[in-house]
């Protein structure tokens, strides 16, 4: 008698959702890509630190494409991110500067102004029923034009406490390397960075285990259906601009502790490497499929092209947005390999 054999390789892969699917090639995809330049590109990717420089200088980032995948989830795009980024900074520079401002003013300065984008957007989106590319596009343009009007020549912050909170690093045990004078360096990873990784958990923690991320899912996945269920969907939807605002807010702090200085040019394509972060990360664009470990996986992938574009040579700014292209198609054309199963599943 033939037994039928079950619970093979084969049969875990079909049983994956959508969104941990997705999770799981951009998690397989990201460490291909970093062994595959510690073997072919030697010792700047085999030094621990090099690995945390990849968070130092994405820290922004990833905060902003943890709100865009928010607002993708349910199915909405926001592109004002990185205006609003440009403009907490050059508004916190000033008012440190200028004004003989502290820092923890400057902090809640960042966070209204994350908050009055995000609330205002969020309404005239969920409530009005707007495109939310149109509003969000109107919101970058006003954010631009607002960051120019605060203060037209960039500049350094010289405010001592500021500077003082810039140059922190945090420790890393065990990972520092002795240098070629036989002096050991410890590792270390900035302010920001443990900020974007509180930022990460607690959205992760959101999505996955509380009523309100379901939510975001359900609205993201069939409005009508989020209807039927009882979801106050335009509730949701204000809420997941709102988030997306007070997000941008944070990372626009997080930027400006990074850069300590304000300009209008700051953040320039902060919002379209936080949808691409997004997308790598497996968030459809579609809605209803998203997780954010996997958009911390995008931003780091990004990260690492660009950093082995770099070091192979290939200086010029175009072979890095080549690069970059080529990765979204890729992703892009998996997504729609798991649309097109889960169609045939449904079939």
């Amino acid at each position: 008698m033939n037994k039928k054999t079950s619970g093979g390789f084969g049969d875990k892969i079909k049983n994956l959702t959508d969104t941990n699917l997705l999770l799981s090639i951009t998690i397989i995809v990201f460490f291909l890509m970093y062994i595959g330049a510690i073997i072919f590109q030697g010792q700047g990717f085999r030094n621990p630190q090099a690995f945390l420089n990849l968070l130092n200088a994405n820290a922004a980032l990833i905060i902003l494409s943890c709100g865009l995948s928010l607002v993708m989830i349910t199915g909405g795009i926001d592109i004002s991110v990185g205006g609003v980024t440009a403009l907490v900074s050059m508004c916190c520079a000033v008012y440190l500067d200028f004004k003989g401002g502290n820092v923890f003013v400057s902090v809640l300065i960042a966070l209204a102004i994350g908050l009055l984008f995000g609330a205002f957007q969020g309404f005239l989106v969920a409530y009005l029923d707007i495109q939310p590319f149109i509003i969000t596009l109107a919101g970058m343009f006003f954010a631009r034009g607002m960051t120019t009007i605060v203060n037209t020549k960039p500049f350094n912050v010289a405010n001592e406490a500021f500077k003082a909170l810039k140059n922190t690093r945090v420790v890393v045990p065990g990972l520092g390397t002795t240098n070629r004078r036989g002096i050991y360096v410890d590792a270390y990873v900035e302010i920001g960075v443990i900020v974007a990784i509180l930022v990460v958990i607690v959205m992760f923690c959101m999505l996955r285990w509380t009523k309100l991320g379901r939510n975001f899912y359900a609205v993201g996945g069939n409005r009508q259906s989020a209807l039927m269920l009882g979801i106050n969907v335009k509730r949701t939807r204000f809420l997941s601009h709102l988030f997306c605002g007070l997000l941008a807010g944070i990372g626009g702090f997080v930027y400006f502790l990074h850069v300590g200085s304000g300009s209008a040019s700051h953040a320039t394509g902060a919002e379209m490497d936080a949808i691409a972060s997004s997308i790598i990360g497996g968030t459809m664009l579609t809605g209803g499929v998203g997780n954010i470990a996997g958009t911390f996986f995008g931003v780091l992938s990004l990260g690492t092209i660009q950093n082995i574009v770099s070091t192979a040579g290939l200086d010029q700014a175009w072979w890095t947005g080549i690069t970059r292209a080529l990765m979204l198609c890729l992703f892009l054309v998996i997504q729609s390999v798991v649309m097109a199963r889960k169609k045939k599943a449904k079939a």
